[in-house]
């Protein structure tokens, strides 16, 4: 048998396996609560030994947050693949609309009704979402051609992305996020890298 299809069927056992245990996580959390929920018993409602729940979720909090990685390529792509013309705010605040209109529907209201009794999920989703800081500085520093992110490049980035944070927990999102880059704006806009030319 060829390698390719030997490691394509290993890829998909590890997907359904990954897929097996965020389920079983989920269906636990939202039953019981996540503080009242161990990983054994996530393992033993998956089938598999916490030693290969940690292998998949490095730690309890990241089972609530199976698509963090599919999220940070979302956030990145929003800022470098916009059309042209189209300022870093314009794409970070369509882009945090989806994604927030996107949380207001099952499954994912109910991991954030979770996450709002879970002061060690809020936590760890903040600290989950600032990680992105780094790709986002990356990719304006690469587009206004220096060799070094500025000042104004990192606090622009750390500033845009509270305003997501801020979005998710007020009671009007849109409003929110559209106060947050008019504000940002004022300063960007003066630094010269809020369009793309």
């Amino acid at each position: 048998m060829s390698e390719a299809p030997r490691a394509g069927r290993r890829e998909r056992k590890k997907a359904a396996t990954r897929e097996s245990i965020r389920d079983a996580a989920l269906e636990l959390f939202l039953e019981r609560g996540f503080d009242a929920v161990s990983v054994r018993e996530v393992a033993d409602r998956a089938d598999v030994s916490p030693t290969t729940v940690f292998a998949y979720f490095p730690q309890k909090e990241s089972l609530a947050f199976s698509d963090e990685a599919e999220r940070h390529e979302r956030l990145v792509a929003a800022v470098r693949d916009r059309r042209a013309g189209t300022s870093v705010s314009a794409a970070l605040r369509d882009h945090y609309l989806a994604e927030i209109a996107e949380l207001s529907s099952e499954p994912y209201r109910q991991v954030l009704a979770l996450m709002s009794r879970t002061p060690s999920l809020v936590d760890h989703a903040e600290r989950m979402w600032l990680r992105h800081e780094d790709a986002l500085v990356d990719q304006l520093t690469a587009e206004a051609g220096l060799a070094e992110p500025d000042d104004a490049i990192r606090l622009y980035v750390r500033f845009a992305l509270q305003i997501q944070l801020l979005a998710t927990r007020s009671e009007d999102p849109r409003a929110t996020v559209d106060a947050g880059f008019r504000l940002l704006d004022d300063g960007w806009a003066r630094h010269g890298a809020a369009g793309r030319h």
